[in-house]
């Protein structure tokens, strides 16, 4: 990832990496490439984004200096307590309490994925942009999974089909 920087113009050139996935390989967690072409990608940030990385950069390099001896950089923008990879199920933990703490009990970690690829494409983002956003090789999985049809859509669309008709 590019370095986060929350200054005008930063957004221009903000962008996160997505070159390596985590992985347990022969027992033990390793960073590979992701599984298809298209998951390999550079994805611009918002400015939300970027300020909420900045401030977590800030947090987590003063709690580094307060922490472990045993710290190992790896380069991360979210190790585990020593530096390390997080290990997934300490990973679903901590969503855990994250979760509790919003008050989104249900929402599972990837829920928030699905929740952007629905929200951008009820935006009227063009579906071939969100499936690079995501990594997805084919635009039918954007489509099918995530395309969700609102209430308030059906009713614009048939509204517009009544109006063609006169």
């Amino acid at each position: 990832m590019t370095e986060p920087n929350p200054e005008a113009g930063a957004t221009q050139r903000a962008a996160l990496g997505v070159a390596q996935t985590l992985q347990w390989v022969g027992g033990a967690l390793r960073f590979v490439r992701p599984k298809t072409g298209d998951s390999e990608r550079t994805i611009p940030l918002p400015l939300v984004c970027i300020t909420a990385l900045c401030e977590h950069k800030v947090r987590q390099a003063a709690e580094r200096a307060d922490a472990w001896d045993d710290w190992e950089d790896h380069g991360l923008v979210f190790p585990s307590r020593r530096g390390t990879p997080m290990e997934p199920d300490n990973l679903r933990r901590s969503w855990g309490r994250v979760r509790a703490a919003a008050g989104l009990e249900s929402m599972r970690f990837h829920d928030m994925r699905h929740t952007c690829v629905s929200l951008l494409l009820h935006l009227g983002i063009a579906p071939n942009v969100v499936r690079d956003i995501v990594g997805h090789s084919d635009i039918g999985v954007t489509m099918t999974i995530y395309a969700h049809t609102s209430l308030d859509d059906k009713r614009a669309a048939l509204r517009k089909l009544g109006d063609a008709l006169g």
